[in-house]
Parts: C-alpha cells; structure tokens; sequence
C-alpha cells in the first residue's frame, strides 16, 4: 500500500471514530438535550488543548450478536489536556456507543488514563452517561468495574478526582463517582441508582421516576451524594473548571494563587449588626462568609445538603481557603448526622490537599432526640473531631457567636490542634447554654423561691457574664485573642500569613481507623 493510500485509511479511521456511534444516534443524544461525549470535552478543556488517547481501541466481545457492533473507540473517548493551562486527564463516556456500556476494552482505557493521571500529578475528570455494565461481556465488565475502582482508591488523596454524571450512571458504575471527590450532576438529565425504578417496582411496589429515585435535585438535598447540582450542561462543565481553580494539581503542590484585587485590610463595619445580639435570633452565616472573603467569591459544596453547616472553597488574600461554618438559620446551626459528615468529608479533602481551613464557629450543639441516637450521631459526630484533630494544614476558628459543649471542641478548636483561634466580643463559650446550665445546677434554689421565673433570669444573667464570654477561655490560652468583628477579614489572612510554612505531623501508621 502506498503511504498516500496508509494515509487516507488512517484519516479514514480516525473520522469514524470521531463519530461515535453514528450521526443517527449523536441525533438522538441532542434530541435528549444531551451533548455528545466529545462536544463536552470541548467544552471542558481550554480550546485546543486536548489529545486524544485509545481512539482506535475496539471491544473484543463474541456473544450475543455484539461483534456485529464494533466502533472504534468503543464507548469512552479518553485523552488529556488543559484548564487554564494547567494538564488535567479526562474521560467521556459516548451513549450513542453502546449506550456507553463499560465493556473491559472502555475499562482499560479509563484504567489507562488514570495511571497516566498519577504518574503526571494531574486531575482526572470522568464523564459519565453510561447504561453500565455491557451485558454481553459478562464478567470481564465486572472486572472492569474493579479495575476502576482499586484506580480510584489508589488516587484518592493523591490527585483530585472529578465525577460529572450527565446521563444515567446505575448499578456497578455508581461507586467510582462515589469515591471520587466531587459529583456533579445536571438537573434534569442525570441520574445514579443503584437499581432503577422497574426493579424498585418489582421488588418493594413503590412507583418512583427516575428523577425521583437519583436525579440531581434528590442526591443534592437528600443523600448527600451530589456536591453541585446544575441547570444545563455547559454551566455544569463551566462549574467544573472554576472548582480546579482553586485545587491543586496534586497532594504535593500548594492551592494556586491568584493576584487578589480585594484589599486585605477592609474592614466591614456591617458585622456589627449582621449578628444578632440574642443567640437565639437566627441569621445567615453566609453574609459574614462574604464579608470576610475576597470579592465575595465563594464556591459553596453540598448548598442543598446538611444546610446547618456550610462548606466551601474561596479565597483570602488571593490564596484558596476551604471554609467550614455554623448557618444558625438552618436548625439553629446544630451539628447532626448529616452535617457532621459532610463537615468531616470536606475538612479531610482541604487537608489532604493543602487547602488551609477556615472555620466560623455558632454553635448550639449536637442535635438532641431518638432519631440522631438511633440513626448513629455519636459515630457519626465523631467523623468531624476525627478530621479536624488528624487535619495538619494550618487551621484557624472564629468563635462568632455561641459555641457550647463538645460542638465547641470540635469546630477547630485549640483542642483538636487548631492554630489560631479567634472568639468576638459578644461569643459565648461554655459546657452548655445559659438557660440549660442554670435549670441543672440551680434547679432547687429556683423551686425554693418566691418568684422562680424572675429568680431564673437572674441566675442566668449572672451565669451569662460569669461563663457566657470568651474572656474566661481567654485567659486560660484556649482563645489566642477576642477580635474587633470588622476586623476579621484582616485577623485572619494575617494568622493564614504567618501560618504559611506550618509544618505538623501524624504517628506514623499504615492509616486511621476513622469511625466509619
């Protein structure tokens, strides 16, 4: 053959592979309101950044009329290339393939550029639109599942794992986003189960959609499972960009830094009044976290989940923050089953990528009743002292408000290895509230008197300026100072100045044994 004829059979290839399963069924993917595995890429990726890796892989399935359907590049088109410059390894499941079944050829190919991934230092981002496991394989898809799930778990902590569902993603191939460490998903078009509404009918009778079961909407205020539920693809890959802004490439690298154009020193002399007086006035924790931030920039995770805790990605003096916070105007800012995982989740991936946290303290406590009992809040509560105290990336409290009980301890506090820990004037720091300790300790003093109710409040005012103030755990060093309110944007980029090259460490050990 003449190299003019190897040259066009090779164009020739290459054009069939780009068209996945045909124009009919890129059709039908658009007709969906649906882009097509490569037209996110494209999206995804600085403008002609991305190579193209596997392109002339086909499957290697006999059975059940499958060799009858070879494309190259079977089900996933897998490569590498940029995100505001910076190398990122990507793969994308192609539904007009197979319905982008996980055949052992997909596997390997997704396997590939994951290794590719941790031998470079650099985020894999998976697409997924997948109909799961290719049938007529049998096992040898099953084992591709492993395969990709042992890669996940090797690369957990080491490099940034991205999950972006954008069609169906059921059974097998649910638990490779599930330990990744963010999921997107697109609201109206994404979904995760691990069986579908045909077999829930089958074998519990309840008649449930597809959203119902795993869309976006319900893994992102329900499970927990969904970090960032978006309307449309294209936000949905434009969310995904602006979350790398604030990662590393991997666990070696610091956050980048951007040039701040927000001055350090602004003071905010609203936050004198955004906080209530009375602690038990709600308010929303999430205007002093804009008050405090540069540019009011803030990328919240987990926005519809465990609203009683915020948790997200900013930046303070240009460099990337991980924020953890109290919101009082969600069940008064408790600490409950959900909250505490999701706090733990996110402290423990700021940790294992150097991401310094920044912690907003209002807390009442843990939430009280048989449900959180039953259901495992002191298993569950301990997730989030576990992280804080194994965290070793400088950590610095504010104590806004009220923080009372074992919530004191574990929102950051000097206790559990916290840096620098700040309280405002008007914080309140104790076993418990004002209220609740003076019914305990002076139950029998108020039953005696003549006017009980009017001998209660006087208890607890005296209670509230003995105990209820942040002078008491001030003066024994457990609070490094009692700060002007305006004046905690500047309090902290200094204490995150100053703890810049903070160097700390753990016993050496294979791991923890976190309370799962």
């Amino acid at each position: 053959m003449a190299t003019e004829d190897k040259f066009a059979e090779l164009s020739k290839l290459k054009k069939q592979a780009t068209l996945g399963g045909g124009k009919e069924r890129i059709e039908a993917q658009h007709a969906r309101g649906k882009l097509t595995a490569r037209e996110r890429l494209n999206l995804l990726l600085d403008e002609g950044s991305f190579e193209e890796i596997d392109s002339l892989v086909v499957h290697r399935g006999t059975e059940f009329g499958i060799d009858k359907q070879r494309f190259y590049g079977d089900a996933v088109v897998t490569g590498y290339g940029r995100i505001d410059g910076c190398p990122v390894l990507v793969f994308s499941q192609d539904f007009t393939v197979v319905g982008g079944s996980l055949s052992e050829a997909v596997a390997e190919k997704i396997v590939k550029v994951m290794n590719l991934a941790m031998k470079v230092g650099a985020p894999i981002i998976g697409i997924d639109d997948s109909g799961g496991a290719r049938i007529q394989e049998g096992v040898a898809s099953l084992k591709g599942y492993g395969d990709i799930f042992l890669g996940n778990v090797m690369a957990s902590g080491v490099i940034p794992q991205i999950s972006v569902i954008m069609g169906p993603c059921a059974g097998g191939a649910v638990y490779s986003p599930a330990i990744t460490d963010f999921v997107f998903m697109v609201e109206g078009t994404s979904q995760m189960y691990i069986t579908g509404p045909d077999v829930v009918r089958a074998v519990t009778g309840e008649e449930v959609t597809h959203q119902e079961l795993g869309g976006a909407k319900a893994h992102a205020s329900q499970s927990g499972v969904c970090h960032f539920a978006i309307a449309g693809e294209e936000a949905c890959l434009s969310e995904v960009r602006r979350l790398l802004s604030f990662l590393p490439s991997n666990n070696m690298e610091d956050p980048p830094r951007l040039e701040p154009k927000d001055d350090p020193r602004r003071t905010a002399d609203d936050m004198l009044t955004i906080v209530p007086a009375d602690p038990t006035q709600s308010y929303d924790m999430h205007e002093v976290i804009y008050r405090i931030i540069d540019d009011g920039d803030f990328m919240e995770v987990h926005s519809s989940w465990a609203q009683s805790i915020i948790v997200g990605f900013a930046r303070m003096n240009g460099w990337p923050v991980g924020i953890v916070a109290n919101n009082p105007q969600a069940l008064a800012g408790v600490l409950d089953i959900e909250s505490s995982r999701k706090g733990a989740r996110f402290v423990r991936f700021c940790d294992a990528f150097n991401i310094p946290i920044v912690t907003l303290a209002d807390v009442p406590g843990y939430l009280p009743g048989t449900g959180q009992e039953h259901g495992g809040i002191i298993t569950h509560g301990a997730k989030l002292i576990y992280a804080y105290a194994e965290a070793t990336v400088p950590k610095v409290s504010v104590i806004v408000r009220k923080a009372y009980g074992g919530a004191y301890i574990v929102m950051g506090s000097k206790h559990l290895r916290g840096d620098i820990n700040y309280a405002w004037p008007a914080a309140e720091i104790a076993v418990m509230g004002p209220d609740g300790a003076v019914n305990i300790i002076f139950s029998r003093e108020i039953a005696r008197s003549e006017k009980p109710e009017e001998k209660r409040q006087q208890l607890i005012e005296e209670y509230r300026t003995r105990f209820a103030n942040p002078y008491v755990t001030a003066s024994r060093g457990f609070i490094d100072d009692v700060i002007d309110p305006r004046q905690t944007r500047y309090q902290v980029i200094r204490a995150l100045e100053m703890l810049q090259n903070k160097t700390d460490t753990n016993p050496s050990k294979k791991h923890g044994n976190i309370p799962l």
